[in-house]
């Protein structure tokens, strides 16, 4: 069957996932975020169900899924109203890294955790003067014995004050010259040397965002996950499963601020009837919707050529569905405050904060710029600017 054609599985966990999401919803969501809290009760509940490690291996507590089956798991607690961020960065980041190139005793260690919820990753690659140039990462880990010693800066790392250990991306001592050579390490956030700054964001999420600076932070041998010199491969098995889920994200709140701005449109009259019998309401909700459909397409084929194993193939497709989701989410939010006017600005119907969350997509992991850039230099074979 076509990746874009779901299976009988997929649906039912289309339906299962939103009633779920139901159950909290946004309201919820947004009492949490008010209080400084974290969707605690939304994410054990999650784990419980077995919907946070539906991509991880059965083996270890996981569903056996990939991919495919975590994005439709934040895409419907996105249109529900209640998305988890965190399940871009725990299960799908981290879990499947440890799970394609951690040891045996890592995945014993962490996986189980991962998948019921009982414990939770974060994840740190972005630099202060490293920006989207990845190659550009100056923290180092150097041997010590059989230990190792990582010092660096981090930053807009999310879910710090969550997580019981960052998967960081360092580069050894060695490599500090010439091409980047990545090395992750599992580190945790009660090591010693380990130390955290919330960074003040105008942006209100429930997950905060930290500057992590690493001062000569020692961890044992196997904190290292995977090869050395594996490079690039193992930064990229978490850097695609980062765009897909981010695309579902995104396409999750297009849905919701969609849903609400129908709802508005279907009741609210102005002159004789409803204002989305008007096409200068109705058709911009048609493209908003179109446009996400259309997006979660290319979201889809990025899932399955994951899961399918063709990195190559899915690094280009991530970045285009991110791209494409991104811009949905963006247009959508937006159409969606314009539908209801003032209305559309109140605490009441709460769209308004979807403004600058609607841009996180478009923004992170990777700007959309340097989506275009990839897609420039590696799809169409045009000559790098820099």
């Amino acid at each position: 069957m076509p990746p874009q054609i779901e299976t009988d599985e997929h649906k039912a966990l289309r339906a299962a996932v939103a009633a779920l999401g139901a159950k909290y919803g946004r309201d919820y969501l947004t009492k949490v975020t008010a209080a400084g809290g974290h969707p605690t009760e939304l994410w054990q509940e999650a784990g419980k169900l077995g919907y946070l490690g539906v991509n991880l291996p059965e083996e270890h507590g996981g569903g056996g899924g990939g991919i495919t089956e975590l994005s439709i798991v934040l895409e419907e607690l996105g249109a529900a109203g209640s998305p988890l961020l965190m399940l871009v960065v725990s299960p799908a980041i981290c879990g499947t890294v440890i799970a394609r190139f951690g040891t045996e005793h890592q995945k014993q260690t962490w996986l189980p955790g991962l998948a019921d919820g009982s414990l939770l990753m974060a994840f740190g690659i972005t630099e202060p003067d490293a920006g989207s140039n990845s190659h550009r990462i100056t923290t180092t880990a150097r041997r010590d014995g059989a230990d190792w010693l990582l010092t660096g800066r981090k930053v807009f790392i999310s879910g710090v004050d969550m997580a019981d250990a960052v998967l960081i991306v360092g580069r050894t001592e060695d490599a500090r010259t010439g091409r980047l050579k990545p090395c992750l390490f599992i580190v945790p956030t009660d090591a010693e040397g380990f130390h955290r700054r919330p960074i003040d964001m105008e942006l209100h999420a429930a997950e905060k965002q930290f500057e992590l600076t690493l001062d000569d932070v020692r961890l044992p041998a196997d904190a290292l996950v995977g090869d050395e010199d594996a490079g690039l491969l193992q930064l990229f098995a978490g850097l695609n499963p980062e765009r897909i889920m981010t695309a579902a994200f995104a396409i999750g709140m297009g849905r919701y601020a969609l849903s609400r701005a129908i709802e508005y449109a279907r009741d609210r009259t102005v002159w004789k009837t409803p204002i989305g019998a008007h096409q200068a309401i109705a058709h911009p909700l048609a493209q908003a919707h179109i446009d996400l459909e259309l997006a979660r397409l290319m979201m889809q084929k990025a899932a399955h050529l994951y899961d399918a194993g063709d990195d190559v193939g899915a690094g280009e497709a991530a970045n285009m569905a991110k791209y494409a989701a991104g811009e949905a989410c963006v247009r959508a939010v937006d159409q969606a405050v314009h539908t209801l006017g003032g209305n559309g600005l109140t605490r009441e119907f709460g769209l308004a904060s979807l403004i600058t969350a609607a841009r996180v997509a478009r923004i992170a992991p990777v700007s959309r710029e340097m989506i275009l850039n990839y897609v420039s230099h590696q799809t169409l074979g045009l000559p790098k600017s820099y």
